[in-house]
């Protein structure tokens, strides 16, 4: 069994109709578009969270700059590595280094939305995540898109430039589902959501995001009840046969 991670930044799921990859994501796997992410919603204290499992209160980021937590809780790939697991990122927002610690990723990829611009970007994390996805030998990979995000502070949420940078981004995760075989589970999610320019509320437009999951331990089409971005990390160490770190107040939804 192996796990891979895909997370489009600023997705929102009422976004997803008429997708043509989402709309057969939805009737392969078991899934909720009315999931909930957590406050402020925000990109670093969301991705903190998925990882760590809990509230940005108790793991103290509330903004997009990390800071080392007063009272360590061990992430997702912390617990992976502790149980002899390797753990890939591919990313290309800078800030999310620091959602595993040193020595915990066995791969790891960058390239700068800022840089290469994010439409660009968003194919070579994609190109080098199915790369390592086939020679790496890695248990459990995140592959993180920002586009979305950036064209909805960009141009705004729901718009035209908006709308084509979730269909591309879906295009890419069409690609890395094709290249995948049976061994591999899929997660498909978002941090948070967005309206007019912005994020960071608790709105609903901005807390509700998708979720896909996709394997033999889940039920093709069947909807998803009360499903938080907390429950992330603790699903994905169940799926690889770990037990939860201590701390971590999500569950799995298996």
């Amino acid at each position: 069994m192996k796990v891979l991670l895909i997370l489009v930044d600023g997705m929102r799921p009422d976004a997803l109709p008429g997708v043509p990859e989402a709309e057969a994501m939805k009737a392969r796997a078991s899934y909720a578009m009315d999931a909930q992410t957590v406050f402020p919603s925000v990109t670093l204290p969301c991705h903190m969270s998925l990882f760590h499992s809990v509230d940005p209160a108790r793991h103290g980021i509330t903004t997009n700059t990390y800071m080392a937590q007063v009272r360590p809780i061990r992430g997702l790939c912390e617990v992976l590595k502790a149980n002899e697991l390797r753990s890939g990122m591919f990313f290309n927002w800078e800030e999310l280094r620091d959602l595993s610690r040193p020595g915990s990723l066995a791969d790891a990829y960058f390239r700068a939305g800022h840089d290469f611009t994010y439409e660009v970007a968003n194919e070579m994390v994609t190109d080098e995540a199915i790369r390592a996805l086939k020679e790496d030998d890695l248990d459990f990979a995140f592959l993180y898109l920002g586009w979305v995000d950036e064209a909805g502070h960009g141009f705004g949420w729901m718009g035209e430039e908006y709308d084509r940078s979730v269909r591309a981004s879906w295009k890419d995760i069409d690609r890395v589902i094709k290249s995948l075989d049976g061994e591999w589970t899929l997660i498909v999610t978002a941090d948070h959501g967005g309206h007019e320019r912005s994020h960071g509320t608790t709105m609903p437009e901005d807390m509700t995001i998708p979720m896909f999951f996709e394997g033999k331990d889940f039920k093709p089409g069947e909807k998803l009840e009360n499903v938080s971005i907390k429950d992330i990390a603790p699903t994905v160490a169940k799926l690889l046969g770990c037990k939860p770190d201590r701390d971590w107040e999500g569950k799995s939804i298996l």
